[in-house]
């Protein structure tokens, strides 16, 4: 076999290295899923939005949405999964539709344009949806909280303001795709 090394076949082969993934966002847009949380009356109407609240590396708090990449030969519905499992935990017990499809594609670019939504790291597009959730949720990874907030709640300036990047466009748009107008 003269020199050959035999390499064990990745176990995770959607990922990549912290050097390509670097080298992908400079050239490539992301495909992202984001996922806005909601519990729901005997109606089906939005009562409560989940919102994570985290902070940055430089200790600055903010309010964000589930997010994620979608890793090579993923499916969209199992993207979501993962993600919603990682940030609300196992017993979150999301209700995927029969059809997934987005109310809206989000589109970040690392600098100010025309759609308001920003990431300092790469241009990424987004597929976001409205995931109602049963069971019990609890902010995992490196979320400090998650909060259950009304529609009202969620639409207030304070906490409208408490959102980087244009995220808090995503609120608006999902309340408005259930029907919410506030």
């Amino acid at each position: 076999m003269g020199g050959m090394a035999v390499r064990t076949p990745d176990p995770n082969p959607g990922w990549l290295s912290e050097e390509d993934l670097y080298e992908a966002r400079r050239r490539l847009p992301i495909v992202y899923v984001e996922a806005i949380p909601v519990r729901l009356d005997a109606l089906g109407y939005v009562t409560e939005i989940g919102m994570l609240y985290t902070a940055d590396d430089d200790g600055q708090f903010f309010r964000t949405v589930v997010s994620g990449r979608v890793m090579y030969r993923e499916t969209i519905r199992a993207a979501l999964l993962r993600h919603i499992e990682k940030d609300l935990g196992s017993l979150a017990l999301p209700q995927l539709p029969p059809s997934p499809a987005p109310f809206t594609v989000a589109e970040y670019f690392p600098y100010p344009s025309e759609t308001g939504l920003v990431d300092d790291r790469q241009h990424a597009v987004s597929l976001a949806y409205v995931v109602p959730v049963s069971g019990e949720c609890s902010a995992r990874q490196d979320a400090l909280e998650l909060s259950w907030l009304t529609p009202e709640q969620a639409l207030s300036a304070e906490v409208q303001a408490e959102f980087l990047g244009g995220r808090e466009q995503l609120i608006r748009q999902a309340l408005a795709h259930v029907g919410y107008i506030g």
